[in-house]
């Protein structure tokens, strides 16, 4: 018990603590590429505690307005006590790889509430885009999952990163981690895929009206998500290496988690905004790769 409460209590520590300087790292990284200075690392810390600090503004009567905040960053902490980064899971024992997407699913359904609250036509648009994307992203995220789970037998991540960690490549792992890291940029509304807030199109969508400590919660959450997602793709599809000692694991996970970020923060920097259009197209292409992923799951390769 002791030891599910160290681990539940890193991952948070990771997710909240943690979380604003890998957006620090990316913010850097974008004005590197610009050939601008940038700011700070930290900057991402200061952003939340100025914002937490300003007066909780309510712009709409309706509850769902401040509700939404709230259960995007709940649902995210939630999210990230299912996800092992580095260890296993912490509370793998009560929940499986359905409980982590609903969790997920339940992030993009605050942001959807929060948004359309208002009665803002950009807060429903971006709402509505959300919505298009969450349906096709989550439903990619799982059934890549699935492909994990076929030839395991099992809904529990620790067990799927335990048994590929020991088995080795896969065919159909292999390519199954292609549509999982290239749905990555959608699932952290990084360009070219930031279509619902599209800041020059919809002045931040279903942020629009936030402000204060609820924009806080809805940034931290995107953080936060940064951490839970690069974790889970690294640990279910590159679960190497691995020492068996958990503080060194946790440091391993961590440092790819940079990586991928890092990743994540060149392709942001470099492409700008696809249309809806584009996306759509973009999201056949992964479906196609995944239904080659399952079949090779199925027969065993």
């Amino acid at each position: 018990m002791a030891k599910t409460i160290l681990i539940a209590l890193t991952n948070l520590a990771l997710v909240i603590l943690v979380a604003p300087f890998m957006e620090g790292v990316i913010r850097k990284l974008k004005a590197v590429v610009h050939s601008r200075k940038g700011p700070p690392l930290i900057q991402p810390y200061l952003d939340l505690l100025k914002l937490l600090g300003k007066e909780n503004l309510n712009v709409a009567g309706n509850p769902t307005f401040s509700l939404g905040p709230v259960l995007t960053f709940g649902s995210i902490l939630a999210a990230a006590l299912f996800t092992p980064m580095g260890a296993g899971a912490p509370l793998g024992f009560a929940g499986d790889v359905i409980v982590l997407v609903y969790f997920l699913v339940l992030a993009s359904l605050g942001i959807m509430l929060g948004g359309t609250a208002t009665g803002s036509p950009y807060g429903t648009i971006g709402s509505a885009r959300e919505m298009m994307l969450g349906i096709v992203v989550e439903i990619i995220v799982l059934t890549c999952l699935i492909v994990a789970v076929i030839p395991t037998k099992s809904f529990n991540l620790s067990q799927i990163s335990e048994w590929y960690h020991a088995t080795g490549p896969s065919l159909s792992m292999i390519i199954a981690a292609v549509p999982f890291f290239l749905i990555l940029q959608i699932q952290l509304g990084k360009l070219p895929f930031d279509i619902p807030e599209a800041d020059q199109e919809l002045m931040g969508g279903p942020f629009l009206e936030a402000s204060g400590p609820k924009l806080a919660l809805y940034k931290w959450g995107f953080y936060a998500k940064q951490i839970i997602l690069a974790s889970l793709f690294l640990e279910v599809f590159l679960p190497w290496p691995k020492t068996g000692i958990i503080p060194v694991d946790i440091l391993i996970n961590f440092a790819k988690v940079m990586v991928v970020i890092v990743i994540v923060g060149v392709i942001d920097a470099v492409n700008p905004r696809i249309r809806v259009d584009q996306a759509v197209r973009y999201f056949i292409i992964l479906w196609a790769i995944l239904l080659f992923a399952v079949s090779f799951a199925l027969i065993g390769v």
